[in-house]
């Protein structure tokens, strides 16, 4: 992995943090805490430890796929950006990063990802690279399906799932469970975000659920995903026999599913980013906080 990284060329210091804020590092938040709730149940399970090595590795990698994802989706899409007045102030467009510094960044966040699946266990090795099939078709697939948002679903609902693997190193229909639910969930709040590009996409001939049958078929399917996801999240509670704990956090995951598609209506999008980043970042870590303090009252050791 090294010598990998090696023959990488440098990027500047001050460009880190442009590349950075290209790739959103803190949207990490959306994901991260799924993956921390299937670690660490699979650690319960497993022998009712927390493996700090394993779980620092697991962020590792979570990390790592995640900002090659971005990456990758800014870089193909930079076009597109350019061509819509909300993202036309994205730094690959304004020339704040360089394309050339997006793909270097891009490809030091692979190599990370790799040499992180490396260190875990060899069925991890061994799927890494069909980890990074969805992240790199997701952006194209606005260029040829008008459901986008499914295939960042599936991008998505890998991350518990392979979690699951770095603990275990086997395959769990659970963690799957728990993937399905994350997938639909950030599916759902996709459909939504969507909404405010429809024009946009319409006019650049960008496919998308809202672009192709509008906005109230957009928000009213956000609305069945969710009600799906916390079906989802029930089902994956039954499964590894969570306690009063987890279920209390699900309910304040649907009352936060509840209050978002009230302040979202296909007439009213104004408080949208409300919905996505500050609605949708507290279904995560609420949801987490609950789940950890379940399996440690059921006996994980910290």
């Amino acid at each position: 992995m090294m010598s990998t990284a090696a023959a990488l060329p440098e990027v500047p210091p001050g460009k880190v943090k442009a590349f950075l804020r290209l790739v959103m590092i803190e949207h990490s938040i959306f994901a991260l805490p799924f993956a921390y709730i299937a670690a660490l149940t699979a650690m319960y399970l497993a022998d009712e430890r927390v493996h700090w090595g394993e779980l620092f590795i697991v962020t590792v990698c979570m990390v790592g796929l995640r900002t090659f994802a971005m990456a990758a989706n800014r870089i193909i899409d930079r076009e597109i950006d350019a061509r819509n007045p909300r993202t036309a102030g994205r730094e690959l467009v304004t020339g704040a990063v360089a394309v050339k510094t997006a793909y270097v960044g891009s490809a030091i966040a692979l190599v990370v990802f790799l040499g992180a699946a490396a260190l875990l266990n060899p069925l991890c090795l061994a799927l890494a690279p069909v980890a990074v099939v969805p992240m790199v078709v997701y952006p194209y697939g606005k260029r040829f399906t008008d459901f986008p948002q499914a295939i960042l679903g599936l991008a998505q609902a890998m991350g518990p799932v392979g979690a699951w693997l770095a603990v275990t190193g086997s395959w769990s229909w659970d963690a799957v469970v728990l993937g399905a639910a994350v997938g639909i969930w950030i599916g759902g709040f996709d459909l939504i975000y969507a909404c405010q590009d429809v024009e946009s996409d319409r006019e650049g001939g960008v496919r998308s659920v809202p672009a192709r049958f509008g906005i109230p078929a957009a928000v009213w399917g956000a609305r069945v995903c969710h009600v799906l996801t916390t079906l989802l999240l029930g089902w994956y509670a039954v499964l590894t026999g969570a306690g009063v704990a987890f279920w209390i956090g699900l309910a304040v995951v649907a009352g936060a599913f509840v209050y978002e598609h009230t302040i979202v209506k296909p007439n009213d999008l104004s408080k949208l980013n409300r919905a996505f980043f500050q609605t949708n970042g507290f279904v995560g870590i609420s949801l987490f906080f609950f789940a950890l303090v379940d399996l440690v009252v059921r006996g994980l050791g910290i």
